[in-house]
């Protein structure tokens, strides 16, 4: 039986979440004392390496900001649009590691922003539309998929955790739908 595809989703969400990362300190800031770990002291201008809801805190602090290998912006997400868009349908383009996790917090990010500043407003409606066209899409290349004959996983390659979930997940409903569906009144199939 295939995994529940949100519970994937919050299994990836809780792992992104975990992983390490690199900040950089704002300023100076003693040691910090938290459930199950102590965190600092930090230096002005230092780079450290910690959990990544913890970066998330300190950067809310105003200690520290995070340093991301691949931060996501409008441009990588036009661009993830664009080569998406251009693909025929039973192909998915690859991501870049952890999309999803990095495109709500960026989404996320970038709301909190157009509620504080309208400048942002116009980024954030531009962002949330192409998320929307990006997942749209790929919903439906996956759903092509899991509705033909059982996929190799080169061909799946492409599809993140979550999607892999969701493929395995409707491959298998499908599958035993179509059986359902073309047993003859006997129980016999056709």
């Amino acid at each position: 039986m295939s995994a529940d595809p949100l519970t994937t989703i919050r299994d990836t969400d809780f792992v992104f979440k975990n992983r390490s990362v690199k900040i950089v300190a704002n300023r100076d800031s003693p040691k910090i004392d938290l459930p199950g770990m102590k965190v600092g002291p930090f230096k002005e201008g230092k780079e450290y390496e910690v959990r990544f809801w913890v970066a998330q805190e300190l950067k809310r602090a105003g200690i520290a900001h995070l340093r991301l290998n691949e931060p996501l912006d409008l441009m990588m997400l036009n661009k993830i649009h664009w080569k998406e868009s251009v693909q025929a349908s039973q192909r998915v383009t690859s991501l870049p590691e952890d999309f999803y996790p990095k495109l709500r917090l960026y989404l996320e990010e970038l709301n909190e922003k157009a509620i504080k500043k309208v400048e942002y407003r116009r980024d954030y409606e531009k962002a949330r539309n192409l998320s929307d066209d990006i997942t749209r899409t790929r919903l439906k290349k996956i759903v092509s998929l899991a509705s033909s004959p059982a996929q190799t996983r080169q061909i799946l390659g492409n599809l993140t955790k979550e999607e892999l979930a969701l493929y395995d997940y409707l491959y298998e409903k499908i599958s035993k739908w179509r059986t359902e569906i073309l047993k003859k009144q006997g129980g016999d199939e056709i």
